[in-house]
C-alpha cells in the first residue's frame, strides 16, 4: 500500500518543533517502511514549500498561507488541491482530528481520522466552553472520514459519542514504541530525590497541582527537586500569556529555589532526564494517551500518572505504576515519598514497567494492526 499522513507536525531538522503527535506518526512510519510499504508524510503549516526523499519516506513540506480574509477555508482547500495533484497514486490519507484540518476538503483518497485530541474532545473533558468556529471545523472533517482509530479506548469512544459517529467505525491502537529508542541497563541508578515532569507548560497537564503536591513532598524530603522539561504556553483560565510566570508567581520561593525549568531541549536531552530521574509525574488533566508516560515507562521508571480515563489503559495501579485524581494532591504526596524512600519499591515498579509497556506498545506488533486496519477500509 500507499499511506500517506497528513499532519501538522513531524519530527525532522527541516519542520517545526514537534510533540507526542508526530512521535507517534514517525514510530508507525519508519515500521511501514521497514514493512515495505510506500510512505508519504504531507507536513502542512510550514515556513517554505519542499519535496524530498528520506530513508525511504516521501516528504512534503506545504507552507503556511495567509489570506485577507477566510483562511480557515483557503488554506485547507490549498492543501486539498496540492493532495489531490501530488498524490494521485495514495491508496488511503490519514489525517488528526485536531482543529479539523481536513474540513471542505474534496479528496480522491479514502481517509482516516486518528483521534490524537481534538479541540472537541479537550473542551469536554476540561469542562469549558468551546469556540463554535472550532467546533464547526471538527465536525466537518470528521464527517467526511471512512474510519476512525483511537490511542486509547476512552478517547476512542468519548470521541465517536461526541461526534456521533458509530462505534463500528472505530478501531482502538495504541500508539507505539520503538523499544530499541529506550532501554536502560540499570534502572536502579538514578539520581536520588529527582523528581521530572515531561510536556507543556499548561494547566490541563496538571502543572499547578505538581507544584503543590512537590511543595508538601519538601516537608518529609527538603532534598527533593522538581524539574519541568517542556515549551510555555498561554492559560486558558487568566489570559496569562505564560503559564511558568503564573506558577513562579503563586510558589514560595523556598519552593521554587527547588524548581528547574528547562524549557524545550533536545530529545536525546528529554531521554537522559527520564533515565536518571528518581520518580516521573505526570498528573494530567486531559490525554488521549500520553507517549511520556509509556516511554518513561519502557525505560524502567516509577510513574505516577493521572487516573483519568485513558491513563487506564496504561498501568495497573500499583503493579507497573501509580495513578491518582490530580486533584487528590495527599494522594500524590503520599506515594512519591514512598518511592523516594524505598528504592526497592522503585526497582519492582520499574521492572513491572518494562514488561508492560514491551506488551502492550512494541512498535513492531502495532504496525501490523494498523496495516489490518487500512486493508479493511480499502476492501469495505
Amino acid at each position: 500500500m500507499h499511506i500517506a499522513f497528513l499532519t501538522p507536525e513531524y519530527p525532522h531538522r527541516k519542520t517545526s518543533h514537534s510533540g507526542g503527535m508526530g512521535t507517534s506518526i514517525k514510530n508507525l512510519v519508519t515500521r511501514l517502511i521497514q514493512k515495505e510499504h510506500e510512505v508519504s508524510v504531507i507536513v502542512y503549516g510550514q515556513e517554505r514549500d519542499e519535496v524530498f526523499n528520506e530513508l525511504g519516506i516521501h516528504y512534503h513540506l506545504v507552507s503556511q498561507k495567509n489570506y485577507k480574509i477566510g483562511g480557515f477555508y483557503f488554506y485547507r482547500k490549498h492543501i486539498e488541491k496540492y493532495i489531490n495533484k501530488h498524490l494521485k497514486d495514495v491508496d488511503l490519507l490519514e489525517a488528526p482530528d485536531w482543529t479539523g484540518i481536513t474540513a471542505f476538503m474534496n479528496l480522491k483518497t479514502p481517509l482516516v481520522i486518528r483521534f490524537h485530541g481534538s479541540d472537541t474532545y479537550f473542551c469536554h473533558i476540561e469542562k469549558r466552553a468551546q469556540k463554535k468556529k472550532n467546533k464547526f471545523f471538527e465536525f466537518n472533517a470528521i464527517s467526511k472520514a471512512q474510519a476512525f482509530i483511537a490511542p486509547t479506548n476512552y478517547a476512542g469512544v468519548t470521541s465517536i459519542k461526541l461526534f456521533n459517529q458509530s462505534m463500528e467505525l472505530l478501531k482502538v491502537i495504541p500508539y507505539g514504541l520503538d523499544l530499541s529508542q529506550f532501554v536502560n541497563n540499570d534502572i536502579s541508578i538514578y539520581e536520588p530525590f529527582t523528581i521530572l515532569n515531561v510536556g507543556t507548560i499548561i494547566r490541563k497537564k496538571g502543572v499547578f497541582q505538581l507544584v503543590q503536591v512537590f511543595e508538601k513532598v519538601l516537608e518529609q524530603f527538603p532534598q527533593a527537586r522538581l524539574t519541568f522539561i517542556g515549551g510555555d504556553s498561554n492559560d486558558v483560565k487568566t489570559g496569562a500569556t505564560s503559564t511558568w510566570k503564573l506558577i513562579q508567581g503563586q510558589t514560595q520561593a523556598h519552593v521554587l529555589e527547588k524548581i528547574n525549568y528547562l524549557g524545550k531541549v533536545p530529545y536525546a536531552h528529554v531521554q537522559n532526564s527520564i533515565k536518571n530521574a528518581h520518580v516521573c509525574v505526570f498528573p494530567s488533566l486531559a490525554e488521549t494517551l500520553g507517549m511520556v508516560t509509556i516511554e518513561s515507562m519502557a525505560m524502567g521508571k516509577a510513574v505516577v500518572n493521572t487516573n483519568i480515563g485513558w491513563a487506564k489503559d496504561l498501568i495497573k495501579d500499583g503493579e507497573d505504576g501509580y495513578m491518582h485524581h490530580p486533584d487528590d494532591i495527599d494522594s500524590y504526596v503520599s506515594i512519591i515519598c514512598k518511592l523516594l524512600g524505598d528504592k526497592n519499591e522503585v526497582t519492582r515498579i520499574g521492572r513491572n514497567a518494562i514488561k508492560s509497556v514491551t506488551a502492550k506498545f512494541n512498535i513492531d506488533d502495532l504496525v501490523d494492526e494498523n496495516v489490518k486496519f487500512y486493508q479493511s477500509i480499502l476492501e469495505s
